[in-house]
């Protein structure tokens, strides 16, 4: 017998932070098409979130490069940035990290400062942060820069330093110097690693980078010893479930390996990654959590929580985040 849906409690009620969202990829389709239209550029194709058929790195980059395109303005920026703020508040996310590597928008806008100052001036006084994001293709120098501009925009709302785009483009070392900056600066450290690569690149990431958190890292169970390191030093992994199928990391949504490392003590926040691309907010990453793999109520709770945790939000809006958990967990009434 299926579930009383009356009984299945609200995922956008429960309290949760979004800790691995993109710029671009966080953009509303409508906005996207409306943005495009302006700019005089062709639209995307719409996005079948039931058809997730694997299509590799390139399609999907050509498809997020097209979008990116038309990001051209600081209003364009603006808008974005504040439309994913809202829509991530309807989810249920009280905090919020958004992730811009500024070097694709600065040709438009005339600076990677003028980039960051955009974003930032759309952030203030939202509950949100702004990590910003060398790319794996980039040069260890560029890096180098943009972690500088992360360091001086800290009291502006920059929160910590990343390292996205296909991780098969670069060295770790290479991105060495740029992290230290960052870990001297006590900003947090946030790679992606292990989406292709295999363990050992998710423990680079952690003892060559001093990652704090892993954008990924699902490679990370085929290795006990680096999933003890991992729980040991409480690094999270920031897990985005719609985002494996289509590259074939996994084979569907139900062998995402999530219970195996709870089991393992690893801290993990569900996100969203790209729902530009994917076509799933936050509260559609928790359902699946729940629908496909298995996850009661009380564990929902405790990812929400550890994404609370894990984030970079002020102490006080963690401790009344994490102390309405246990509200969400009342049991629910039947509706008449």
């Amino acid at each position: 017998m299926p579930p009383d849906p009356t009984r299945i409690r609200d995922l956008a009620r429960l309290p949760k932070a979004n800790l691995h969202l993109h710029l671009t990829g966080s953009m509303r389709p409508a906005t996207a098409d409306a943005l495009a239209a302006r700019h005089g550029l062709p639209l995307l194709p719409p996005v079948d979130p039931d058809q997730p058929t694997p299509h590799g790195w390139e399609v999907f980059q050509d498809r997020y490069d097209a979008a990116r395109a038309a990001l051209r303005t600081a209003e364009d920026l603006e808008r974005v940035v504040t439309e994913a703020i809202d829509d991530n508040q309807a989810d249920g996310a009280g905090w919020v990290e958004l992730q811009v590597d500024p070097t694709s928008y600065a040709r438009h806008l005339g600076s990677l400062e003028a980039v960051i100052e955009a974003v930032l001036g759309a952030l203030r006084d939202r509950p949100a942060g702004l990590i910003i994001a060398a790319s794996w293709g980039a040069a260890g120098d560029h890096a180098e820069r943009l972690a500088e501009l992360a360091i001086r925009y800290a009291p502006e709302g920059v929160v910590g330093f990343g390292l996205s785009n296909d991780e098969r483009l670069g060295r770790t070392a290479d991105f060495v110097p740029a992290f230290r900056m960052i870990k001297d600066a006590g900003l947090l450290a946030t790679p992606h690693a292990g989406f292709y690569h295999d363990a050992w690149h998710v423990r680079e990431a952690v003892t060559l980078l001093g990652a704090d958190r892993i954008g990924h890292g699902l490679t990370a169970v085929n290795d006990p010893a680096l999933l003890d390191l991992l729980a040991e030093r409480r690094v999270t992994l920031e897990v985005c479930p719609t985002s494996y199928p289509p590259f074939g990391v996994v084979t569907d949504l139900a062998a995402i390996p999530l219970d195996q490392l709870r089991r393992s003590g690893v801290p993990v926040a569900l996100a969203t990654d790209d729902p530009l691309i994917f076509g799933v907010g936050l509260t559609g990453q928790y359902e699946i959590a729940r629908d496909h793999l298995g996850c009661t109520d009380a564990t929902l709770a405790d990812l929400a929580q550890q994404s609370i945790e894990a984030s970079t939000a002020p102490p006080h809006l963690k401790t009344t985040l994490t102390t309405t958990i246990p509200t969400w967990l009342k049991p629910p009434t039947c509706q008449n």
